[in-house]
C-alpha cells in the first residue's frame, strides 16, 4: 500500500463514522505515525508504506474512531502559529479562541498608558498566556488554574515556547489564586512584590460555559476534555458570574476585563458586565460571524 492508498483508507473510515474533517485528521495521524511533518507526507504520497508503519497508522485511526480527539492522540495542536502540548488534563486550543488573542492584543495596543499586566484565569494548556507574552513580550502575565496537572502542561509549554520565566503561574481557583491587591505576601512567596500591591490592567479567561446538561450530547472527543474546564453549571454561567462579579475588584481604573463564551449567552453576560459596574462594553465575532468574545471596561 502506498501513502496516497492509506490517506485514502483512513479518510474514508473517519467519514463514514462523520469525522468533520477526515483528511486533516488522515494526514495528521499518519504524519505521526510516521514521524515525519504534512509538507513530508504529501511529497511522498507515492511512496510505498512499511507494513509496520501502516500497522501503527491504522492504531491511531481506531483511536480516533473511538471518539479520541487528534490533538490528544498525538500530544500536541497549534494555536495562534505556536505548537501546543496537550493532555487530558487540559482543553484542546480551539481555533475561534484565538479571537480572545487578536482583541486582548487590539486592546492592550490602544492602552499604552496603562501598566501591561495582565491576569489570564484558567489558563489550562496555557495557550491564551502564552501567546500573548509571545506576541508582545513586555507584557507582565500572571496564569491560574485550579488544576495543577493543568498548571504543570502549562508551564511545561512556557518553558518550550518562552524565555525562562515569561509568566508568573499561580495555582487556585480564579481569584483565590492570588491575593488582593495591596495585601502583604506570605513570607514563603517567591513572587514579586508587584504582585501584591499593584492591581491588573487586563483580565482574560477562556471560562468552562456549557450548561451541565448539555455535556451528555457533546461530542465523544468533546467529553473527553477535563470537565473542569466544560461544565459552567445549570445555566452555564455560574463561573462566569463570579468572575465578573469579583474583577473589579482586581482591576485598576479602566482596566478591561475579556472573555469568551457561548454565543447564546451573551445577551446575559451584557447584564451582568452593567450590574458590575462596566462601561463600553463590546461584543466580537469570531469568523463564522458568531459573538463569541465580550469585553468591558472598569468605570
Amino acid at each position: 500500500m502506498t501513502i496516497r492508498e492509506a490517506l485514502a483508507e483512513g479518510s474514508a473510515s473517519l467519514a463514514a463514522a462523520s469525522s468533520a474533517t477526515p483528511g486533516l485528521d488522515t494526514s495528521l495521524l499518519l504524519a505521526e505515525a510516521l514521524r515525519i511533518n504534512r509538507t513530508s507526507l504529501l511529497a511522498a504520497a507515492p511512496d510505498p508504506l512499511a507494513e509496520s508503519s501502516l500497522a501503527a497508522f491504522r492504531r491511531l485511526i481506531n483511536r480516533r474512531l473511538e471518539g479520541e480527539s487528534v490533538a490528544y492522540i498525538i500530544g500536541r495542536k497549534e494555536f495562534f502559529g505556536l505548537e501546543f502540548l496537550v493532555n487530558p488534563s487540559v482543553l484542546v486550543p480551539r481555533p475561534e479562541t484565538e479571537l480572545l488573542v487578536e482583541v486582548a492584543i487590539q486592546r492592550l495596543a490602544g492602552d499604552r498608558d496603562l501598566p501591561l499586566r495582565l491576569l489570564d484565569l484558567c489558563t489550562g494548556s496555557g495557550a491564551v498566556a502564552i501567546a500573548l507574552k509571545h506576541a508582545m513580550p513586555e507584557l507582565e502575565v500572571w496564569a491560574t488554574d485550579i488544576s495543577a496537572q493543568a498548571l504543570e502542561t502549562a508551564k511545561t509549554n512556557a518553558a518550550r515556547l518562552l524565555p525562562p520565566d515569561s509568566i508568573h503561574f499561580c495555582h487556585g481557583d480564579l481569584y483565590d489564586a492570588i491575593s488582593p491587591p495591596g495585601s502583604l505576601p506570605p513570607t514563603s512567596s517567591l513572587l514579586p512584590l508587584t504582585f501584591y500591591l499593584l492591581p491588573f490592567t487586563f483580565i482574560i479567561i477562556n471560562p468552562p460555559y456549557v450548561k451541565t446538561s448539555e455535556i451528555p450530547s457533546l461530542s465523544p472527543e468533546v467529553r473527553s476534555e477535563p470537565i473542569l474546564a466544560l461544565d459552567g453549571g445549570e445555566d452555564g454561567l455560574g463561573v462566569i458570574r463570579n468572575i465578573i462579579l469579583h474583577a473589579p475588584e482586581h482591576l485598576c481604573p479602566h482596566g478591561v476585563l475579556l472573555l469568551e463564551a457561548d454565543p447564546r449567552q451573551m445577551k446575559e453576560i451584557i447584564s451582568l458586565f452593567e450590574t458590575a459596574g462596566f462601561r463600553d462594553i463590546t461584543l466580537y465575532k469570531d469568523l463564522s460571524g458568531n459573538e463569541r468574545v465580550i469585553g468591558g471596561q472598569k468605570r
